[in-house]
């Protein structure tokens, strides 16, 4: 250091961060920098900073940089969490599956659609993975980006459908199962899980939903041999009902989609 001002070459070695600085001049430098304006102007943009520039610029190009996302996968994941992806491979997986077990229950003479038992909670599964803090290691940076909230996540609850709903269309077509049976309660539980998120947790919620299902429907029409009134032309408005009070129930508690509450 000069009598009054820190040399170019400490200041340098100050801007760069060096740790052999004696504490002595470090302590100096830093002191004489809160009252100089001068010196400080030194520091930002030139010609210390410059010349600290000029020293990292050629390691940045030996250093990897990440690839730049494609237009068409920001688009995608704007929809659609990264984490749903394999869920989503899973459910058309299940349905798959339910198709199979049908044709082979109708070539043995047993009148229970698997795919009408599963159609209604599918999609809940989906968007528990979508927007569920126990599936999605990125759910405190999505939860706290502003485009999160009610928007979000019916983005990704359309998604969702998007991909599930035409192969459930698709199973229930070669199953012989008319969408007028699975459409309304599918819908239904997948609102009436977003409108429980806000309370418990969208993961819980769609945990809640699928055990009841389990246990009110699917288990009694399997030891019955039965369908389910449940799925009755005379069960259309109680669905239809219960899909306009979980949309109503989203609406009123639309603000609990930006805490992190609504992510369990």
């Amino acid at each position: 250091m000069t009598a009054h001002h820190p040399g170019e070459q400490l200041l340098r070695r100050y801007a760069r961060g060096d740790d052999d600085i004696p504490a002595d001049q470090l302590w100096a430098v830093e002191s004489h920098l809160e009252t100089c304006a001068p010196c400080r102007g030194r520091l930002a943009p030139d010609p210390v900073a410059d010349a600290v520039w000029a020293d990292l610029a050629p390691l940045l190009d030996l250093t990897p940089q990440m690839p730049r996302a494609r237009p068409w996968r920001r688009r995608l994941t704007a929809w659609v969490s990264p984490m749903a992806g394999p869920w989503l491979a899973m459910i058309l997986l299940v349905t798959f599956v339910a198709v199979l077990l049908d044709q082979i229950g109708s070539a043995t003479g047993d009148g229970i659609s698997l795919v009408l038992l599963i159609a209604p909670v599918l999609p809940v599964l989906g968007v528990a993975a979508s927007w569920g803090r126990a599936l999605d290691p990125a759910y405190e940076l999505t939860a706290a980006t502003p485009r999160a909230g009610l928007l979000l996540v019916f983005r990704r609850t359309a998604a969702v459908l998007a991909v599930v709903m035409p192969g459930l269309f698709a199973a229930g077509w070669l199953a012989g199962t008319s969408p007028a049976q699975w459409l309304l309660p599918c819908l239904a539980f997948t609102t009436g899980t977003l409108a429980l998120s806000g309370l418990i947790g969208v993961t819980r919620a769609a945990v809640a939903l699928v055990v009841l299902w389990a246990g009110a429907i699917v288990a009694p029409t399997i030891a019955l041999s039965r369908t389910s009134a449940v799925f009755s032309a005379e069960a259309i408005p109680v669905w239809a009902a219960l899909l306009a009070l979980g949309l109503l129930a989203i609406a009123l508690n639309r603000t609990a989609f930006t805490r992190l509450e609504a992510s369990r």
